[in-house]
């Protein structure tokens, strides 16, 4: 770890981490501001299952099952907006939905570091008021130690923080799950990201792939990231066995592992941002998934409820 001079060693981050515990429920974002109740916040959709429909539809779709908005894909494969098109395309989707009262609220991408194609993306979301954006995933070889890796995504997410603030966009990196992905842990992305400013780069938290990963622990990885959160993600999921192995399924929200509780311990983070419903289960016919958003809308609105 002596080679990461840039960002905090082992003990250096357990001391910062250990000193800190007691500040991580005040939110960055939102300094001073007291905890509101979660009942009105805004619910926003991925688009991920219903690229299938045009602008038009896909907004018709949001105000049916009542989203406030959408986390649209700006990427090369399952997107509603490929990169080439982003400046044609996008623009469309922002309209057919502010036609209906919704909004793009933020957009996912493939972008991992600085390049002109990512950053072209990002100054036609920006320009159309879209202020954050999610990563694409990063992952670890096995043929390199852990501690190099990290140094190298550590320096690549400062520069990719540089260019957030000189377009005036925030990016977000999501915790996905794997044996293999940067961000299962959390720490890793809490150690890259150390000393950048908030406002610029954070944490894309997903409950979902925190649970799959932490188990009865998700209440930690919470506490670590909160003051990071760029968007939070609702998903749920169970295990199942197979011949091969244990396996997380993907599950109506409510039926599976994500404990409710959640979204009490978020109540007192004072975390003000959207809140994301994603979809990765088998949702059957158009006219199946349809009652799947609205029952997994509904629940989540429940849950929300519940807090207020």
């Amino acid at each position: 770890m002596g080679a990461m001079a840039d960002i905090p060693n082992r003990r250096e981050f357990m001391q910062r981490t250990s000193l800190g515990v007691a500040a991580l429920w005040v939110p960055i974002a939102h300094p001073g501001a007291a905890p509101r109740s979660l009942a009105g916040r805004k619910v926003i959709a991925f688009s991920k299952p219903f690229i299938d429909l045009n602008f038009d539809q896909t907004a018709d779709l949001v105000a049916e099952v009542g989203w406030d908005g959408i986390e649209c894909p700006v990427r090369r494969t399952s997107t509603h907006v490929v990169p080439e098109r982003v400046e044609e395309d996008l623009p469309r989707m922002v309209e057919a939905l502010k036609k209906r009262g919704r909004d793009v609220t933020m957009i996912t991408t493939d972008i991992v570091g600085v390049d002109p194609v990512g950053e072209r993306i990002l100054r036609t979301a920006a320009r159309l008021g879209i202020r954050q954006y999610r990563l694409g995933p990063i992952h670890y070889s096995a043929d390199r130690p852990i501690a190099d890796q990290l140094t190298d995504i550590a320096n690549r997410l400062r520069d990719v923080a540089q260019m957030n603030a000189s377009i005036g966009i925030r990016g977000g990196i999501e915790n996905h799950s794997g044996r293999d992905a940067f961000g299962a842990p959390i720490w890793d992305v809490v150690q890259a990201i150390h000393g950048l400013d908030p406002a610029h780069i954070g944490i894309a938290f997903d409950i979902g792939h925190a649970t799959i990963e932490g188990g009865l622990s998700w209440p930690i990885q919470l506490r670590l990231a909160q003051p990071y959160f760029t968007v939070v993600y609702l998903k749920d999921f169970h295990w199942q066995k197979t011949k091969a192995a244990w396996t997380s399924t993907w599950c109506p929200l409510g039926e599976g592992m994500v404990d409710a509780a959640f979204l009490a311990m978020l109540q007192k983070a004072s975390y003000d941002g959207p809140i994301c419903q994603h979809h990765e289960y088998d949702l059957g016919t158009p006219a199946e998934r349809l009652q799947h958003f609205k029952a997994d809308f509904q629940t989540l609105r429940r849950w929300m409820g519940s807090q207020a």
